[in-house]
């Protein structure tokens, strides 16, 4: 078994028999993916020993025994889980390459992770491995050494499926050439039906998409690619490829993608994982901010306001509102006296806490309510006419602390405030967002918009506000600040003798661990927690890398919170204008790039729609021209599908029509997914006449059929697609026209749209539309519409 191999010039010349052809090659690779397999075993099982005897040796011993064990059971779990992940599709590719001489030269296998021998000879490449480069970037025009890429596919452990794509057919050996396969690779996985999961693409990877993937990992890399270009499994390869390329610089502070819906994170959830990464974090906008889950529908007139950058003033002016003086002089009840702090004086000392440059609210609130106490305690003092000096004041003031009505009346003028708090009663008093609004630079007819009742769940856009908040509040650094520095000086001692244990052990020059990860994994109780699990709780976290896919969805404040979470801007932002539903979204990449990193991105455009028939696509072109003209829709490279159709459906006729419909349209596709697509406001209606495809969470993907927004169905595929009430899509935001874009470019294989009065003008391709009535045994029968 080996990787490496020169082709063999021998053999009969006989006439080509493609099913001789077929079985032999077959059985030549079979022989290879068995030993793959067989070797993938046996480094399983060793991962597996060597990490059970790591915890089967105890507690015990020196520190320095109990970090050896820590570090050999946790890189050996490591290991084992990483095998494990890549069981499926272990084998998928194979180039050969020509030798110096012309001759057959040496043969690869490419995979989803690297395996050596037992004398460490390669026997499989990993995919991201330079060796490999040329299984995605080869062409006919620009084959390179390559003489034949072969694709193998495999269910379970079996080879089941070759496809050959010959460079060079003189260079091949008289056997190779024999033993050529096969149809294009692409084709026949686009042929396959979806599974409710996106699937990864690593056998398939096209040369456009690799030149995404394989991009530098500075800067910001802007993937702009229309319906179906594979630009979201392109940029979670691309994820899988940082992390294997520069592995000691992520590893460590993990990788954030962030998707539109949790639907959407479900359906790529597996991606990662098959491709054998975890350092990942996978959150919509709304799950960016720890603690809240924002899933609450927003107003698009509150959508546009909240995620104007103005809103940033906003959040300040309203905080600036929390820190107070009294009307009058300040009268505290405390000690049965009444004490008593002078206008002027309050309102110095809230001018000076506000003047202490970027403090936020709450450390400055420290320094005022310490000041405040004192003015109290030098007025207690003059009225029990006693002097006192600078540590009976310090007496005095604890003492006053400690009384409710002080810390009311010092909440009351700068409250310790949490973003939640903040927020909510901003919202819940017109009077305030008026008076926050107007020195932010909004309008009446805007402000209007933000205000709402105490307790409403949060929404998407409120998100990035609370973040905006957070920053601006901070915490109090007394006790907590201590006890965050004595905690930073024992982790800085944990460090340096753990980088000491590893230099001893030569694990540090083998790089299989830092210092910072060895001292946290030893000094955290309970299970251990993963970069991930870390990231996802701490708002601070400052990423690696981030990856924004259906980046046009985001406004301009959920750009400024995301942009907090990766310092070094590498980011992959994903997406296409033209598809943007959002009111806040982007009408362009510069205008939300430009204020972080103008004149510092680069951009790769994606012009082959993989997913959608060209016959759809047709359609799909005419609503592209009237809704966003200056863009050009992807060129289609396959056809041959069942051409859209239109239904004429009453809403009378709705309760015993769509169900027919859709038994149809699933018997269509067989073992496939289809997906029903409404307007906002009709989809609770529309997913009570098919109960069983209702989408109440994101498992409903599983299920053969499913109903959905057209914003949950962003970024996922199906089989077949019915669109109910196009003109209701177009009629529901002011971005209702690229809202029906994204709904007919969702299918893979047939789309039908459903309308009631008459198709809006840019159907108008849907020609001899069918009007449907249903028979007695409950199948759709078409009829002439009237």
């Amino acid at each position: 078994m080996e990787c490496r191999q020169s082709g063999s010039t021998g053999g009969s010349t006989r006439a080509h028999d493609p099913a001789d052809a077929r079985t032999a090659a077959l059985r030549e690779e079979q022989d290879h993916v068995s030993g793959l397999y067989a070797r993938l075993d046996t480094l399983r099982d060793r991962a597996r020993a060597a990490m059970d005897e790591a915890y089967g040796r105890g507690g015990g011993g020196t520190l320095q025994a109990r970090i050896e064990r820590e570090v050999a059971a946790g890189e050996q779990a490591h290991r084992f889980t990483r095998l494990s992940g890549v069981e499926r599709g272990l084998c998928f590719g194979r180039i050969d390459h020509r030798g110096a001489d012309g001759s057959p030269g040496d043969t690869f296998y490419i995979g989803r992770v690297g395996l050596r021998d037992e004398d460490h000879e390669p026997v499989l490449i990993d995919w991201r491995a330079p060796a490999a480069r040329l299984f995605y970037a080869a062409t006919p025009g620009s084959p390179g050494t390559l003489l034949r890429r072969r694709h193998l596919h495999t269910r379970g452990r079996t080879v089941v499926g070759i496809d050959d794509e010959v460079f060079d057919l003189d260079g091949l050996s008289d056997t190779d050439r024999r033993t050529l396969v096969g149809e294009a690779a692409l084709l026949a996985t686009l042929r396959r039906g979806r599974t409710g999961r996106m699937s990864d693409v690593v056998a398939t990877i096209q040369t456009e998409q690799d030149r995404v993937i394989r991009s530098g990992l500075q800067g910001v890399l802007v993937v702009q690619g229309g319906p179906g270009t594979g630009k979201t499994v392109a940029a979670l390869h691309r994820a899988a490829y940082l992390l294997y390329t520069h592995r000691r610089t992520l590893e460590r502070r993990g990788v954030l993608v962030v998707g539109p819906n949790a639907t959407f994170l479900r359906y790529i959830g597996q991606v990662l994982p098959s491709l054998g990464e975890t350092d990942v974090v996978l959150s919509t906008v709304g799950g960016l901010y720890p603690g809240v889950r924002a899933t609450a529908p927003e107003t698009p007139a509150a959508a546009v306001v909240k995620g104007d950058l103005r809103m940033a003033d906003l959040v300040a002016a309203a905080v600036r509102d929390r820190q107070r003086a009294p009307a009058g002089d300040l009268e505290v009840e405390a000690d049965d006296m009444v004490l008593r702090v002078d206008h002027a004086t309050c309102a110095h000392l809230r001018d000076r806490a506000r003047g202490l440059g970027l403090l936020p609210h709450n450390v400055a609130r420290k320094l005022f309510v310490n000041e405040l106490l004192l003015e109290l305690a030098r007025d207690q003092a003059r009225q029990m006419d006693r002097p006192a000096d600078a540590e009976d004041l310090e007496y005095m003031r604890a003492s006053l602390w400690a009384e409710e009505s002080v810390k009311a009346a010092v909440d009351g003028l700068w409250p310790d405030l949490a973003p939640q708090r903040l927020l909510s009663e901003l919202f819940a008093d017109a009077g305030a967002v008026a008076g926050a609004a107007a020195r932010a630079g909004f309008t009446e007819e805007e402000w209007k918009a933000l205000p709402r009742p105490a307790g409403h769940p949060w929404t998407t856009a409120d998100v990035p506000l609370l973040d905006e908040a957070a920053e601006l509040l901070g915490e109090d650094d007394g006790r907590a600040g201590a006890e965050q520095r004595a905690a930073e000086r024992r982790r800085r001692a944990e460090e340096r003798y753990a980088q000491g244990v590893l230099e001893f052990t030569g694990l540090f020059e083998d790089q299989m661990m830092e210092a910072p990860a060895l001292a946290e994994r030893h000094h955290a109780p309970g299970p251990e927690l993963t970069t991930a699990d870390r990231a996802e709780a701490d708002r601070q976290w400052a990423y690696g890398h981030v990856i924004v896919d259906e980046a046009q969805e985001l406004s301009a404040m959920a750009w400024r919170m995301v942009m907090r979470r990766v310092p070094t801007r590498s980011l992959t932002v994903v997406g296409d204008v033209a598809q943007t539903g959002s009111p806040a979204g982007a009408r362009s990449w510069g205008e939300m790039l430009d204020t972080y990193v103008e004149g510092r991105w680069r951009e790769e455009r994606l012009l082959v729609n993989y997913r959608t028939p060209a016959e759809i696509m047709e359609v799909a072109a005419d609503v592209l021209r009237a809704v966003a003209p200056e863009q050009e829709p992807p060129e289609s490279v396959r056809g041959g599908e069942a051409p859209p159709t239109a239904v004429r459906m009453t809403d009378a006729e709705l309760p015993e029509g769509l169900a027919p419909l859709v038994e149809s349209e699933l018997s269509a596709i067989g073992d496939g997914r289809l997906a029903v697509l409404t307007p906002d406001a009709r989809h609770s209606g529309i997913a009570a006449l098919l109960p069983a495809a209702a989408a109440t969470t994101p498992q409903a993907l599983d299920s053969p059929a499913v109903v959905l927004t057209v914003t949950q169905a962003k970024g996922l595929e199906f089989d077949a697609v019915i669109v109910v009430d196009p003109a209701g899509i177009i009629a529901q935001s002011p971005k209702g026209g690229h809202d029906l874009y994204v709904a007919v470019t969702r299918a893979t294989r047939r789309l039908t749209v459903v309308y009631e009065d008459g198709l809006p003008d840019v159907l108008g391709r849907l020609a001899a539309p069918r009007r449907v009535a249903v028979d007695g045994a409950g199948r759709v029968r078409p009829r002439e519409p009237r």
